[in-house]
Protein backbone atom coordinates (compact mmCIF):
# COMPACT_ATOMS: atom_id res chain seq x y z
CA UNK A 1 0.00 0.00 0.00
CA UNK A 2 1.51 3.45 -1.03
CA UNK A 3 2.00 5.70 2.25
CA UNK A 4 -1.10 7.55 2.30
CA UNK A 5 0.04 10.24 5.52
CA UNK A 6 -0.25 12.97 2.93
CA UNK A 7 -3.93 13.29 3.00
CA UNK A 8 -5.83 15.19 5.25
CA UNK A 9 -7.54 11.62 7.09
CA UNK A 10 -4.26 9.28 6.31
CA UNK A 11 -6.61 5.93 5.70
CA UNK A 12 -6.37 2.77 3.59
CA UNK A 13 -9.82 2.69 3.08
CA UNK A 14 -10.09 4.35 0.07
CA UNK A 15 -11.85 7.35 1.49
CA UNK A 16 -11.54 9.53 -1.56
CA UNK A 17 -13.90 6.94 -3.14
CA UNK A 18 -16.75 7.78 -0.67
CA UNK A 19 -17.33 11.89 -0.79
CA UNK A 20 -20.27 11.75 1.32
CA UNK A 21 -18.07 9.44 3.76
CA UNK A 22 -15.38 12.16 3.67
CA UNK A 23 -17.01 15.32 4.14
CA UNK A 24 -18.84 13.91 6.94
CA UNK A 25 -15.57 12.95 8.67
CA UNK A 26 -13.95 15.96 7.56
CA UNK A 27 -16.61 17.62 9.53
CA UNK A 28 -15.87 15.91 12.74
CA UNK A 29 -12.21 15.98 12.43
CA UNK A 30 -12.08 19.56 13.70
CA UNK A 31 -14.80 18.95 16.61
CA UNK A 32 -12.47 15.99 17.62
CA UNK A 33 -9.65 18.39 17.57
CA UNK A 34 -11.33 20.93 20.02
CA UNK A 35 -12.07 17.86 21.99
CA UNK A 36 -8.14 17.11 22.40
CA UNK A 37 -7.26 20.67 22.90
CA UNK A 38 -9.90 20.93 26.13
CA UNK A 39 -9.57 16.86 27.47
CA UNK A 40 -6.30 15.85 26.08
CA UNK A 41 -2.69 16.61 28.24
CA UNK A 42 -2.83 19.93 29.31
CA UNK A 43 0.03 22.40 28.87
CA UNK A 44 1.66 19.94 26.16
CA UNK A 45 0.41 21.20 22.79
CA UNK A 46 2.93 22.88 21.38
CA UNK A 47 5.93 20.78 22.35
CA UNK A 48 7.39 18.47 19.51
CA UNK A 49 7.19 14.52 20.78
CA UNK A 50 9.19 11.99 19.45
CA UNK A 51 6.12 10.08 18.27
CA UNK A 52 5.68 6.33 15.94
CA UNK A 53 2.84 7.29 13.70
CA UNK A 54 0.92 4.72 11.58
CA UNK A 55 0.92 5.47 7.83
CA UNK A 56 0.19 1.73 6.94
CA UNK A 57 -0.86 -1.64 8.27
CA UNK A 58 2.03 -4.13 7.00
CA UNK A 59 4.14 -5.85 9.40
CA UNK A 60 7.59 -4.32 8.06
CA UNK A 61 6.70 -0.92 8.64
CA UNK A 62 3.47 0.36 9.16
CA UNK A 63 4.70 3.35 11.75
CA UNK A 64 7.07 5.94 11.42
CA UNK A 65 8.97 7.83 13.95
CA UNK A 66 9.70 11.75 14.35
CA UNK A 67 9.16 14.80 16.59
CA UNK A 68 5.50 16.18 15.94
CA UNK A 69 3.24 18.35 18.15
CA UNK A 70 -0.11 16.08 19.09
CA UNK A 71 -2.39 18.50 18.07
CA UNK A 72 -0.58 17.70 14.20
CA UNK A 73 -0.63 14.00 14.71
CA UNK A 74 -1.85 11.72 11.77
CA UNK A 75 -5.17 10.65 13.38
CA UNK A 76 -6.43 7.62 10.57
CA UNK A 77 -8.25 5.19 9.82
CA UNK A 78 -6.81 1.48 9.02
CA UNK A 79 -8.27 -1.63 8.99
CA UNK A 80 -5.77 -5.05 8.20
CA UNK A 81 -6.17 -6.11 4.46
CA UNK A 82 -9.20 -8.46 4.05
CA UNK A 83 -9.19 -12.01 4.19
CA UNK A 84 -10.57 -13.52 0.74
CA UNK A 85 -13.51 -15.98 1.00
CA UNK A 86 -13.33 -15.72 4.96
CA UNK A 87 -16.28 -17.22 6.75
CA UNK A 88 -18.18 -16.82 10.26
CA UNK A 89 -16.06 -18.99 12.48
CA UNK A 90 -18.08 -19.05 15.51
CA UNK A 91 -22.09 -19.30 16.31
CA UNK A 92 -25.25 -20.31 14.58
CA UNK A 93 -23.76 -18.94 11.27
CA UNK A 94 -20.94 -20.96 11.84
CA UNK A 95 -19.52 -21.36 8.18
CA UNK A 96 -21.26 -18.46 6.86
CA UNK A 97 -19.63 -15.71 4.63
CA UNK A 98 -18.85 -12.55 6.43
CA UNK A 99 -20.84 -9.51 6.33
CA UNK A 100 -19.35 -6.61 4.63
CA UNK A 101 -22.66 -4.49 5.74
CA UNK A 102 -24.52 -4.77 9.11
CA UNK A 103 -27.36 -6.60 9.09
CA UNK A 104 -30.40 -5.17 10.10
CA UNK A 105 -31.10 -8.11 12.77
CA UNK A 106 -28.06 -6.98 14.71
CA UNK A 107 -27.86 -3.25 13.59
CA UNK A 108 -28.46 -2.59 17.45
CA UNK A 109 -26.04 -4.64 19.31
CA UNK A 110 -23.22 -3.87 16.60
CA UNK A 111 -23.92 -0.27 17.20
CA UNK A 112 -23.79 -1.27 21.33
CA UNK A 113 -20.38 -2.95 20.90
CA UNK A 114 -18.78 -0.28 18.59
CA UNK A 115 -19.81 2.69 20.76
CA UNK A 116 -19.06 1.10 23.68
CA UNK A 117 -15.64 0.04 22.54
CA UNK A 118 -15.25 3.60 21.43
CA UNK A 119 -16.45 5.51 24.10
CA UNK A 120 -13.08 3.82 26.31
CA UNK A 121 -10.62 5.65 24.25
CA UNK A 122 -11.50 9.28 24.32
CA UNK A 123 -11.85 8.41 28.51
CA UNK A 124 -8.59 7.34 28.99
CA UNK A 125 -7.37 10.56 27.71
CA UNK A 126 -9.37 12.15 30.14
CA UNK A 127 -8.41 10.54 32.72
CA UNK A 128 -4.67 11.10 32.02
CA UNK A 129 -4.92 14.41 31.04
CA UNK A 130 -3.09 16.14 34.40
CA UNK A 131 0.28 13.09 34.81
CA UNK A 132 2.46 15.17 32.26
CA UNK A 133 2.76 17.92 35.17
CA UNK A 134 4.58 15.24 37.08
CA UNK A 135 6.15 12.83 34.93
CA UNK A 136 8.71 11.09 36.30
CA UNK A 137 11.29 11.22 33.30
CA UNK A 138 10.55 12.33 29.09
CA UNK A 139 11.00 9.05 28.30
CA UNK A 140 7.93 8.38 30.05
CA UNK A 141 6.53 11.82 29.09
CA UNK A 142 6.83 10.24 25.43
CA UNK A 143 5.47 7.17 26.60
CA UNK A 144 2.38 8.77 28.17
CA UNK A 145 1.65 11.14 24.80
CA UNK A 146 2.47 8.01 22.85
CA UNK A 147 -0.51 6.19 24.82
CA UNK A 148 -2.73 8.89 24.60
CA UNK A 149 -2.83 9.56 20.60
CA UNK A 150 -3.19 6.31 19.91
CA UNK A 151 -6.37 5.84 21.76
CA UNK A 152 -7.40 9.31 19.78
CA UNK A 153 -6.63 7.01 16.70
CA UNK A 154 -8.67 3.80 18.25
CA UNK A 155 -11.39 6.52 18.44
CA UNK A 156 -10.99 7.65 14.75
CA UNK A 157 -11.31 3.99 14.06
CA UNK A 158 -14.84 3.36 15.97
CA UNK A 159 -16.09 6.96 14.54
CA UNK A 160 -15.32 5.43 10.78
CA UNK A 161 -17.24 2.73 11.48
CA UNK A 162 -20.13 4.68 13.21
CA UNK A 163 -20.27 7.39 10.16
CA UNK A 164 -20.19 4.27 7.68
CA UNK A 165 -22.49 2.01 8.34
CA UNK A 166 -24.83 3.54 10.68
CA UNK A 167 -26.32 6.72 9.17
CA UNK A 168 -27.83 9.65 11.56
CA UNK A 169 -27.73 7.24 14.02
CA UNK A 170 -24.03 6.62 14.04
CA UNK A 171 -23.85 10.14 13.07
CA UNK A 172 -25.33 10.93 16.60
CA UNK A 173 -23.40 8.60 18.65
CA UNK A 174 -19.94 9.73 17.12
CA UNK A 175 -21.06 13.33 18.22
CA UNK A 176 -21.90 12.01 22.02
CA UNK A 177 -18.30 10.22 21.97
CA UNK A 178 -17.09 13.64 22.26
CA UNK A 179 -19.66 14.95 24.75
CA UNK A 180 -19.71 12.67 27.67
CA UNK A 181 -16.66 12.96 30.49
CA UNK A 182 -14.57 10.92 32.26
CA UNK A 183 -16.04 10.97 36.19
CA UNK A 184 -18.35 13.57 34.71
CA UNK A 185 -21.48 13.31 37.43
CA UNK A 186 -23.94 14.00 34.70
CA UNK A 187 -22.36 12.71 31.49
CA UNK A 188 -19.88 10.26 32.68
CA UNK A 189 -18.10 7.64 30.44
CA UNK A 190 -20.02 4.24 29.89
CA UNK A 191 -17.77 2.21 31.89
CA UNK A 192 -17.05 2.17 35.64
CA UNK A 193 -13.16 2.15 35.45
CA UNK A 194 -13.15 4.64 32.82
CA UNK A 195 -14.26 6.75 35.35
CA UNK A 196 -11.91 6.39 38.22
CA UNK A 197 -9.77 8.63 38.95
CA UNK A 198 -5.91 8.63 37.67
CA UNK A 199 -4.45 11.00 39.87
CA UNK A 200 -0.74 9.82 39.62
CA UNK A 201 1.96 7.35 38.01
CA UNK A 202 1.35 4.46 39.45
CA UNK A 203 -2.56 4.29 38.80
CA UNK A 204 -1.24 5.17 35.55
CA UNK A 205 1.07 2.21 35.44
CA UNK A 206 -1.83 -0.22 37.08
CA UNK A 207 -4.04 1.33 34.52
CA UNK A 208 -1.69 0.84 31.48
CA UNK A 209 -1.15 -3.08 32.91
CA UNK A 210 -4.63 -4.75 34.04
CA UNK A 211 -7.27 -1.66 31.89
CA UNK A 212 -5.49 -1.61 28.90
CA UNK A 213 -4.99 -5.32 28.89
CA UNK A 214 -8.78 -5.55 29.16
CA UNK A 215 -9.02 -3.49 26.18
CA UNK A 216 -6.17 -6.62 24.78
CA UNK A 217 -8.93 -8.94 25.33
CA UNK A 218 -12.10 -7.05 24.27
CA UNK A 219 -9.99 -6.03 20.68
CA UNK A 220 -8.99 -10.13 20.13
CA UNK A 221 -12.85 -11.07 20.75
CA UNK A 222 -14.15 -8.35 18.41
CA UNK A 223 -11.23 -9.06 15.47
CA UNK A 224 -13.60 -12.63 15.40
CA UNK A 225 -16.54 -10.76 14.29
CA UNK A 226 -18.90 -11.98 11.46
CA UNK A 227 -19.13 -8.24 10.82
CA UNK A 228 -15.65 -7.73 8.80
CA UNK A 229 -14.84 -4.17 8.84
CA UNK A 230 -15.10 -4.08 12.84
CA UNK A 231 -12.82 -7.32 12.84
CA UNK A 232 -10.64 -5.81 10.15
CA UNK A 233 -10.85 -2.21 12.32
CA UNK A 234 -9.67 -4.02 15.60
CA UNK A 235 -7.20 -6.57 14.72
CA UNK A 236 -4.40 -3.17 13.55
CA UNK A 237 -5.92 -1.59 17.01
CA UNK A 238 -3.97 -4.67 18.43
CA UNK A 239 -0.45 -3.81 17.40
CA UNK A 240 -0.47 -0.48 18.85
CA UNK A 241 -2.44 -2.21 22.26
CA UNK A 242 0.39 -3.94 22.78
CA UNK A 243 2.48 -0.94 23.85
CA UNK A 244 0.45 0.20 26.59
CA UNK A 245 0.58 -2.83 28.12
CA UNK A 246 4.78 -2.84 27.65
CA UNK A 247 4.22 0.72 29.35
CA UNK A 248 2.39 -0.47 32.35
CA UNK A 249 4.38 -3.91 32.60
CA UNK A 250 7.72 -1.73 32.65
CA UNK A 251 6.27 0.77 34.32
CA UNK A 252 5.66 -1.34 37.74
CA UNK A 253 8.43 -3.43 37.40
CA UNK A 254 10.30 0.01 37.57
CA UNK A 255 8.91 1.15 40.10
CA UNK A 256 9.37 -2.39 42.29
CA UNK A 257 13.10 -2.43 41.23
CA UNK A 258 13.52 1.32 43.00
CA UNK A 259 11.20 0.11 45.92
CA UNK A 260 13.49 -2.89 46.38
CA UNK A 261 16.91 -0.50 46.86
CA UNK A 262 15.25 1.97 48.76
CA UNK A 263 13.73 -1.23 50.92
CA UNK A 264 17.32 -2.65 51.54
CA UNK A 265 18.99 1.12 51.95
CA UNK A 266 16.60 1.47 54.47
CA UNK A 267 17.65 -0.17 58.28
CA UNK A 268 14.00 -0.91 59.00
CA UNK A 269 13.34 -1.99 55.48
CA UNK A 270 11.14 1.08 55.07
CA UNK A 271 10.71 2.34 51.66
CA UNK A 272 8.42 4.93 52.14
CA UNK A 273 10.87 6.81 54.71
CA UNK A 274 13.17 6.35 52.12
CA UNK A 275 11.24 8.71 49.95
CA UNK A 276 9.60 5.57 47.99
CA UNK A 277 6.56 3.44 47.21
CA UNK A 278 6.36 0.85 49.84
CA UNK A 279 5.14 -3.09 48.90
CA UNK A 280 2.31 -3.04 50.99
CA UNK A 281 1.15 0.48 49.05
CA UNK A 282 2.03 -1.33 45.56
CA UNK A 283 -0.48 -3.98 46.18
CA UNK A 284 -3.04 -1.90 47.59
CA UNK A 285 -3.03 -0.31 43.75
CA UNK A 286 -2.60 -3.45 42.07
CA UNK A 287 -6.15 -4.71 44.17
CA UNK A 288 -7.77 -1.35 43.08
CA UNK A 289 -7.19 -1.62 38.95
CA UNK A 290 -7.27 -5.37 38.63
CA UNK A 291 -10.55 -5.49 40.36
CA UNK A 292 -11.90 -2.49 38.39
CA UNK A 293 -10.85 -3.72 35.26
CA UNK A 294 -12.73 -7.15 36.20
CA UNK A 295 -15.90 -5.68 35.64
CA UNK A 296 -15.08 -4.68 31.82
CA UNK A 297 -15.91 -8.05 30.85
CA UNK A 298 -19.04 -7.93 32.18
CA UNK A 299 -21.45 -10.32 34.19
CA UNK A 300 -20.38 -13.76 34.76
CA UNK A 301 -23.49 -15.31 33.06
CA UNK A 302 -24.98 -12.82 30.22
CA UNK A 303 -27.68 -13.35 27.83
CA UNK A 304 -25.91 -10.35 25.94
CA UNK A 305 -23.06 -12.49 25.67
CA UNK A 306 -24.53 -15.41 24.50
CA UNK A 307 -26.44 -13.50 21.81
CA UNK A 308 -23.14 -11.74 20.77
CA UNK A 309 -21.56 -15.55 20.34
CA UNK A 310 -24.88 -16.65 18.73
CA UNK A 311 -25.25 -14.21 16.22
CA UNK A 312 -21.68 -14.03 15.01
CA UNK A 313 -20.62 -10.85 16.20
CA UNK A 314 -18.13 -11.29 18.83
CA UNK A 315 -16.29 -15.10 19.97
CA UNK A 316 -13.96 -16.02 22.09
CA UNK A 317 -10.18 -14.43 22.05
CA UNK A 318 -8.59 -16.49 19.24
CA UNK A 319 -11.59 -18.32 18.33
CA UNK A 320 -9.58 -20.82 15.86
CA UNK A 321 -7.92 -22.44 18.93
CA UNK A 322 -11.23 -24.05 19.96
CA UNK A 323 -12.55 -27.50 18.88
CA UNK A 324 -16.24 -26.56 19.20
CA UNK A 325 -17.37 -22.97 17.61
CA UNK A 326 -20.95 -24.03 18.14
CA UNK A 327 -20.99 -24.51 21.74
CA UNK A 328 -24.58 -25.89 22.02
CA UNK A 329 -23.80 -28.42 24.70
CA UNK A 330 -20.60 -27.33 26.99
CA UNK A 331 -21.99 -25.68 30.44
CA UNK A 332 -19.23 -23.58 33.06
CA UNK A 333 -19.71 -24.40 36.65
CA UNK A 334 -19.90 -21.30 39.06
CA UNK A 335 -20.43 -20.69 42.61
CA UNK A 336 -23.07 -18.43 42.83
CA UNK A 337 -23.89 -16.42 46.66
CA UNK A 338 -26.61 -17.39 48.43
CA UNK A 339 -29.69 -14.61 49.22
CA UNK A 340 -28.86 -14.93 52.72
CA UNK A 341 -25.47 -14.43 52.23
CA UNK A 342 -24.68 -17.76 53.93
CA UNK A 343 -22.35 -19.49 51.45
CA UNK A 344 -22.64 -20.42 47.66
CA UNK A 345 -24.40 -23.06 45.77
CA UNK A 346 -22.62 -24.63 42.78
CA UNK A 347 -24.65 -23.81 40.03
CA UNK A 348 -24.35 -24.91 36.08
CA UNK A 349 -24.65 -22.57 33.36
CA UNK A 350 -24.52 -23.05 29.66
CA UNK A 351 -21.16 -21.98 28.07
CA UNK A 352 -22.60 -19.64 25.52
CA UNK A 353 -23.72 -17.37 29.08
CA UNK A 354 -20.31 -17.62 30.33
CA UNK A 355 -18.61 -15.93 27.46
CA UNK A 356 -17.63 -13.18 29.83
CA UNK A 357 -16.30 -15.07 32.11
CA UNK A 358 -14.20 -17.40 29.21
CA UNK A 359 -12.73 -14.13 28.13
CA UNK A 360 -12.24 -12.64 31.83
CA UNK A 361 -10.24 -16.20 32.96
CA UNK A 362 -7.66 -15.36 29.85
CA UNK A 363 -7.26 -12.49 31.36
CA UNK A 364 -7.17 -13.30 34.79
CA UNK A 365 -3.69 -15.52 33.48
CA UNK A 366 -2.54 -13.25 31.83
CA UNK A 367 -2.33 -10.41 34.16
CA UNK A 368 -0.66 -13.26 36.42
CA UNK A 369 2.22 -12.87 34.27
CA UNK A 370 3.34 -9.43 34.54
CA UNK A 371 3.07 -10.33 39.02
CA UNK A 372 5.33 -13.13 38.51
CA UNK A 373 7.56 -11.56 37.00
CA UNK A 374 7.76 -8.63 39.79
CA UNK A 375 7.57 -11.31 42.34
CA UNK A 376 10.90 -13.21 40.72
CA UNK A 377 12.70 -9.17 41.28
CA UNK A 378 11.51 -9.47 44.30
CA UNK A 379 12.83 -13.19 45.20
CA UNK A 380 16.16 -12.16 43.40
CA UNK A 381 16.38 -9.44 45.79
CA UNK A 382 15.76 -11.72 48.93
CA UNK A 383 12.68 -9.55 49.74
CA UNK A 384 10.19 -11.95 51.09
CA UNK A 385 7.52 -10.00 49.99
CA UNK A 386 5.17 -11.38 47.31
CA UNK A 387 2.48 -9.72 45.09
CA UNK A 388 -0.53 -11.25 44.81
CA UNK A 389 -3.59 -10.93 42.60
CA UNK A 390 -6.91 -10.68 44.72
CA UNK A 391 -9.78 -12.83 44.02
CA UNK A 392 -11.94 -12.18 41.28
CA UNK A 393 -14.90 -11.69 44.08
CA UNK A 394 -12.95 -9.04 45.98
CA UNK A 395 -14.64 -5.61 44.95
CA UNK A 396 -16.36 -6.02 42.56
CA UNK A 397 -19.53 -3.82 40.82
CA UNK A 398 -20.95 -6.27 38.49
CA UNK A 399 -21.88 -9.74 38.15
CA UNK A 400 -22.66 -12.18 40.67
CA UNK A 401 -20.49 -10.49 43.57
CA UNK A 402 -21.60 -6.91 42.93
CA UNK A 403 -22.83 -5.56 46.36
CA UNK A 404 -21.42 -8.33 48.34
CA UNK A 405 -18.20 -7.66 50.32
CA UNK A 406 -14.54 -9.78 50.15
CA UNK A 407 -11.62 -9.85 51.41
CA UNK A 408 -8.44 -10.32 48.72
CA UNK A 409 -8.82 -13.98 49.23
CA UNK A 410 -12.25 -13.99 48.34
CA UNK A 411 -13.86 -14.73 51.79
CA UNK A 412 -17.30 -13.47 52.09
CA UNK A 413 -17.14 -10.31 55.07
CA UNK A 414 -20.05 -8.52 56.65
CA UNK A 415 -20.40 -4.72 55.89
CA UNK A 416 -19.20 -4.19 59.47
CA UNK A 417 -15.89 -6.24 58.50
CA UNK A 418 -15.80 -4.87 55.21
CA UNK A 419 -15.40 -0.83 56.73
CA UNK A 420 -13.07 -2.03 59.24
CA UNK A 421 -10.57 -3.28 57.11
CA UNK A 422 -10.77 -2.03 53.50
CA UNK A 423 -8.31 0.27 54.65
CA UNK A 424 -6.45 -2.84 54.64
CA UNK A 425 -7.05 -3.91 50.56
CA UNK A 426 -7.54 -0.77 48.79
CA UNK A 427 -5.37 2.64 48.76
CA UNK A 428 -6.87 5.50 51.49
CA UNK A 429 -6.85 8.74 51.04
CA UNK A 430 -3.93 8.87 53.05
CA UNK A 431 -1.95 6.77 50.75
CA UNK A 432 -2.97 8.97 47.58
CA UNK A 433 -1.63 11.77 49.56
CA UNK A 434 1.52 10.43 50.10
CA UNK A 435 2.10 8.85 46.27
CA UNK A 436 1.34 12.04 44.76
CA UNK A 437 3.27 13.75 47.20
CA UNK A 438 6.57 11.64 45.73
CA UNK A 439 5.32 13.32 42.35
CA UNK A 440 4.90 16.97 42.49
CA UNK A 441 8.11 18.08 40.63
CA UNK A 442 7.99 16.80 37.10
CA UNK A 443 11.50 15.76 35.73
CA UNK A 444 11.83 17.31 32.51
CA UNK A 445 15.94 17.30 32.15
CA UNK A 446 16.58 14.31 29.37
CA UNK A 447 18.44 10.98 31.36
CA UNK A 448 17.35 12.30 34.23
CA UNK A 449 14.32 10.09 36.74
CA UNK A 450 12.20 11.00 39.64
CA UNK A 451 13.26 9.09 42.92
CA UNK A 452 10.59 6.63 43.16
CA UNK A 453 11.14 5.04 40.09
CA UNK A 454 14.29 2.52 38.14
CA UNK A 455 15.77 4.03 34.73
CA UNK A 456 14.00 1.97 32.32
CA UNK A 457 16.70 -0.61 30.65
CA UNK A 458 16.88 0.76 27.34
CA UNK A 459 15.19 4.03 24.86
CA UNK A 460 12.68 4.18 22.43
CA UNK A 461 13.51 2.67 18.86
CA UNK A 462 16.86 2.37 19.25
CA UNK A 463 17.65 6.09 21.15
CA UNK A 464 19.22 6.23 24.00
CA UNK A 465 17.63 6.76 27.64
CA UNK A 466 18.77 10.39 27.98
CA UNK A 467 17.10 11.39 24.45
CA UNK A 468 15.46 14.42 24.15
CA UNK A 469 11.95 12.59 24.10
CA UNK A 470 9.73 15.56 24.34
CA UNK A 471 11.39 19.22 22.99
CA UNK A 472 9.23 21.04 26.08
CA UNK A 473 8.47 24.92 25.07
CA UNK A 474 6.74 26.47 27.84
CA UNK A 475 10.16 25.41 30.69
Amino acid sequence: MSNVSSERIPNNVDLASDRKLQRALEAWQPRFIDWWMEMGPEGFQSDQVYLRTAISVEADGWAHFDYVKMPDYRWGIFLTPPTQSRTIGFGDNLGKPVWDTVPGEHRNALRRLIVTQGDTEPASVEQQRLLGQTCPSLYDLRNLFQVNVEEGRHLWAMVYLLHSYFGRDGREEAEALLERRSGNEDKPRILGAFNEPCRHWLSFFMFTYFTDRDGKYQLLALAESGFDPLARTTRFMLTEEAHHMFVGETGVGRIVERTIELTQKNSNGDARAEGGIDLPTLQKYVNLWYSVSLDLFGGEISSNAANYFASGLKARAKEDRYEDHLVLDEVMSFEVPRADRSGFDRQDVPLRNAMNEVLRGEYVEDSQRGVDKWNRQLEEAGLAFRITLPSTRFHRATGLYAGLHFDPEGRLLSEAEWQAQKGQFLPTEDDETYVSSLMQRPIYEPGKMAHWIAPPAKGIKGRPIDFEYVRRQDI
